[in-house]
């Protein structure tokens, strides 16, 4: 298709083939830009600009004060792509962050409540453990589907590739998006019970003393020995000898993204404690979702301030 070939001016538009109007819409933008080559290098300039400034202060902040730079990020993730879906009207994913929002906000609710209940602890776990669950296999299928249109599987099956790698892409975004906000919220929530059982300080030393047969994580009886299988749950005892309910320490360190001993913050030996190298928090692909959370979280804002800039100029 030739995009500079001439369209008969006196065709309706709606007699046009989509060609036509594809090759009609080039030619008004190529003349509603011509002679602007300045001005869009300006533009360019402007954000490149923007994009190194915009980034050598994220990294200053979080190196000064990661806790706020960590609860904003948090507010972006969760809050622009709801934002930008209302205004695309991407229903879809309306829907789906609802449901995950309503019920994280139940369980986070339950978290922060003082004194914490027993089983707390255990339903705040299984649902982000879930959600980490969930998001990794919609990638790991999202990933497979993308290399099977490269080969050329959808072929036979008589699909089209463009249908094959937008369904890839979805679920690959729906696993690194609710996996990267499900596993921030949750660390929140990690610490707050934590603190709130009394087994555990972020700093400084724990306020309780650890009695014998009590988990640190929950608070709550320990009810087989380490080396006895037990009906609903065994027993895990870290390097350090402290001991735990097996569901509440891989909580712990996959869920709630820690890497010590949650009574005496020795270091967790992960590759003993997890054989399977996707489950250990920060070693495989904490650098990919600093990467996600950057995109999701802070591209759009930095998108925003320059056309906010280049509005002010009068550039388009």
């Amino acid at each position: 298709m030739n995009l500079h070939e001439p369209v008969d001016p006196n065709k309706p538009f709606d007699e046009l083939t989509p060609e036509e109007k594809m090759r009609l819409e080039h030619i008004k933008m190529y003349e509603k830009h011509k002679g602007h080559e300045s001005m869009h290098m300006e533009m360019v300039v402007i954000l490149l600009v923007t994009l190194i400034i915009a980034q050598v202060v994220l990294v200053e902040w979080k190196k000064r004060h990661y806790r706020s730079y960590s609860l904003m990020t948090l507010l972006a993730l969760w809050i622009i792509p709801f934002v930008l879906s209302l205004r695309s009207q991407y229903w879809r994913f309306i829907f789906f962050w609802l449901i995950f929002s309503c019920i994280t906000g139940l369980v986070m609710r339950k978290a922060m409540r003082k004194p914490v209940s027993g089983t707390t602890p255990r339903l705040v776990y299984k649902w982000f453990y879930f959600i980490y669950k969930l998001s990794y296999g919609l990638g790991i299928i999202g990933y497979i589907v993308m290399m099977f249109t490269f080969f050329g599987v959808n072929f036979i099956f008589n699909q089209p590739p463009h249908t094959w790698m937008d369904v890839g892409l979805l679920l690959v975004f729906y696993g690194l998006y609710y996996g990267v906000l499900g596993r921030d919220i949750s660390e929140i929530c990690a610490d707050k019970m934590a603190c709130h059982v009394g087994y555990y300080t972020p700093k400084g030393i724990p306020t309780r003393h650890l009695e014998r047969n009590v988990c640190a994580v929950c608070g709550n009886q320990l009810l087989t020995d380490v080396n006895e299988s037990g009906v609903i749950e065994n027993t895990y005892k870290l390097t350090c000898d402290h001991v735990f309910h097996e569901f509440c320490i891989r909580g712990w360190c996959i869920v709630g993204k820690k890497q010590t001993c949650p009574y005496c913050k020795e270091k967790v030996d992960l590759k003993k404690m997890f054989c399977n190298p996707w489950e250990r928090p920060h070693v495989l692909y904490g650098q990919l979702l600093d990467w996600i959370r950057w995109l999701v979280a802070w591209q759009p804002l930095i998108l925003f301030i320059v056309q906010g800039i280049n509005w002010m100029l009068g550039l388009e």
